[in-house]
């Protein structure tokens, strides 16, 4: 049995029951308002991400109308050439590790699952990666660590997800992280059995076929058949992740195209966040704004219901 210790943001469940229920009642009246009542499940959010506390983050995902939420930790807390060019990520370990995620859904399983994490190159991770996965993380990630995506230690990463059929989800950023993005196609041939969810502003650049890898918020109309659009139509392992900024630039920056790619990615995108606001709707929320792209952009009842949730099943044991 886990034993989890206090990190100091810790609600007690009467705090908690009554966030739920004024989230709850915030929850049927945003609903009210878009007419809708679609199972939505977010599958990238971070605790105390921007300093929200617990309480805002229950309160968060009620108010976007979302049933159940993926966690996704950060690794320990190390120097290491993977914590971006060898600066700490020990605030962010801290505050965003696993134990601390994990913390959180021990005390309420019905909301949330967790991912495991750990900075790659670092010796142990492979039995820390395990070690988790054997206590009932659902997956790996976020991975976001200054490495070639096809580098040593990222491959022992993926043997593990391979091992434990878990997802993984990779934050890939021009020389910053995951880098060598045109060459990840090889990964996904190594590791048939398993599904990586790329994310962040390389991945979605590239649903254009004419980007410039240093753009990192590219604006204006896209050329279809990008490497993403190439990745996610020739490799059954492969599925995309819509949250945060990025995911909301790639589908306000043409709709025209935005609509045609949700239509042709129906089977191979998850419904994410990555929203650090503490409200969970209006212009501060790119998670809700999402939402209603998605909802806008795709009139197919079916085709969202695989975006928001179909999807997320399929690949996560929730």
């Amino acid at each position: 049995m886990a034993v989890w210790y206090d990190f100091g943001n810790r609600m007690n469940r009467r705090q908690f029951a009554k966030t739920a229920a004024l989230g709850t009642l915030g929850t049927a009246v945003w609903r009210s308002a878009v007419g809708a009542e679609e199972e939505i499940i977010d599958i990238h959010q971070h605790i105390n991400f921007h300093g929200r506390t617990n309480e805002q983050l229950v309160k968060h995902q009620e108010m976007m109308g979302v049933s159940r939420t993926v966690l996704l930790p950060s690794g320990s807390a190390l120097v290491r050439s993977a914590t971006h060019n060898g600066k700490s990520n020990g605030l962010a370990a801290r505050v965003f590790g696993t134990m601390a995620t994990a913390r959180l859904v021990d005390e309420f399983p019905d909301r949330f699952v967790y991912f495991c994490n750990e900075v790659p190159d670092v010796e142990g991770a492979v039995p820390s990666l395990e070690k988790w996965l054997d206590r009932g993380a659902l997956g790996i990630g976020e991975s976001k660590f200054h490495l070639e995506c096809d580098s040593v230690p990222m491959i022992k990463v993926y043997e593990v997800a391979s091992a434990y059929e878990v997802p993984i989800v990779l934050h890939f950023q021009h020389d910053a992280y995951n880098m060598g993005f045109d060459r990840f196609h090889k990964v996904l041939e190594r590791f048939p059995k398993v599904n990586f969810i790329g994310h962040a502003q390389t991945w979605w650049g590239n649903i254009d076929a004419k980007h410039e890898q240093s753009e990192m918020y590219p604006k204006g109309e896209v050329t279809p058949g990008g490497l993403t659009d190439r990745y996610l139509s020739d490799y059954p392992n492969m599925y995309g992740d819509l949250s945060a900024g990025s995911g909301k630039n790639a589908l306000n920056r043409d709709e025209e195209h935005a609509a045609a790619f949700l239509e042709r990615h129906q089977d191979k995108l998850l419904l994410g966040t990555d929203c650090a606001d503490p409200m969970g709707q209006g212009d501060k929320c790119s998670g809700s704004q999402q939402i209603g792209n998605v909802r806008r952009l795709l009139v197919d009842e079916k085709a969202r219901a695989k975006i928001f949730s179909g999807n997320a099943k399929k690949i996560i044991r929730m």
